[in-house]
């Protein structure tokens, strides 16, 4: 069996300080810039969504073990699916025109989908992107105050683990696992090389996605939907880098909530066979993650205008079933949701 350290290539790393670095001046895949999302200060990463067997122990694990708070409940039973959005606790929420607490206008949201009855089937199992052959998705990430405090009690309590902070080379890094076998990274929000200690809860930091082509994939994030390189993490011994995209570039990404972690192994690019399991072929797991904004529409035709069909959708926005919403596929054929502020299903 294959290490943590060999399925993911992350936990050999080296704590770097922030540092923004910048995508290659000369972009060869996604050429034009899409202007309505490199100027639209409202873009966040709202939400990455996985899906779970059986919705009442999840729902239970992410408040009772981690402090989460459920934020809303979507009942969709026409289609035969439940939405579960959890958050960590949160000041100064908005609400929706029905009164109801904006999930949409947050950063740091989780969302757990339930399709009806595999709670009761014995055979079901989520694909939660770390075994061959269906790797792709890695991780969600919770950053937090004190790691060791925090690992501390959260075995104490029953929770999991894949990696404890004692196992391996890498002694500031631990993953817990969830009741679907998902991936949490914890790390601390509080750096070595800072003298100011601070304690402001969990965070939930970032997620992880495997990817053939980093040039690719950064033209894609960057030039089509705005989001920004904060931080680049090169491993020449593990042959892998790490990228971290935000559209928050003025802040440590240690502290920050709404962050997309890009895992590049080396060499996958010059594979023409290479492909990773995207989470929503079958065996299905990871779902998507999900910008919104005041006016994803905007965006999303200026995207349509100039790249044509070399973009490739799901759902383009508001010609679906579900209404003022867009799913666009990135280079390794992940989905990404585009909501407006305020949406009510």
């Amino acid at each position: 069996m294959k290490s943590v350290f060999e399925l993911i290539g992350t936990l050999s790393r080296k704590i770097k300080p922030f540092n923004c670095r910048q995508m290659s001046s000369h972009p060869k895949f996604y050429t034009e810039k899409i202007l309505s999302a490199q100027n639209d200060a409202s873009l966040k990463l709202n939400h990455t969504c996985v899906r779970i067997k059986d919705p009442q122990r999840s729902v239970e694990f992410y408040k009772s073990k981690f402090g989460m708070e459920l934020m809303g409940h979507k009942k969709f039973p026409d289609m035969k699916f439940d939405l579960y959005f959890l958050s960590f606790p949160k000041s100064d929420l908005k609400h929706n025109k029905d009164g109801a607490i904006d999930v949409f206008q947050e950063n740091g949201i989780l969302e757990l989908t339930h399709n009806y009855g595999t709670e009761s089937d014995p055979e079901f199992k989520v694909n939660n992107g770390n075994e061959e052959p269906y790797r792709g998705f890695g991780h969600i990430c919770f950053s937090v105050a004190d790691i060791e405090q925090s690992c501390e009690s959260l075995e104490a309590n029953g929770v999991s683990f894949k990696k404890r902070l004692s196992d391996g080379r890498q002694k500031n890094i631990a993953f817990a696992l969830d009741p679907d076998g998902y991936w949490i990274e914890l790390v601390s929000y509080n750096r070595a090389d800072s003298e100011a200690h601070r304690n402001e809860g969990y965070k939930f930091n970032h997620t992880m996605i495997r990817v053939k082509d980093a040039q690719k994939s950064l033209e894609f994030y960057q030039n089509v939907l705005g989001m920004k390189v904060i931080d680049v993490n090169k491993h020449e011994n593990a042959k892998f880098t790490l990228y971290f995209l935000s559209y928050n570039a003025d802040a440590p990404r240690w502290g920050q909530e709404g962050i997309l972690e890009l895992t590049h192994n080396w060499g996958t690019e010059n594979d023409a066979d290479f492909k990773y399991h995207n989470g929503n072929e079958k065996p299905q797991g990871y779902g998507h993650i999900c910008i919104s904004s005041e006016d994803p529409e905007t965006m999303c035709k200026e995207i349509e205008s100039k790249y044509g069909d070399k973009v490739q959708w799901g759902v383009k926005f508001n010609q679906g079933k579900m209404k003022n919403l867009a799913f666009i596929t990135d280079p390794d054929g992940y989905s990404i949701e585009v909501v407006p502020y305020g949406l009510c299903c």
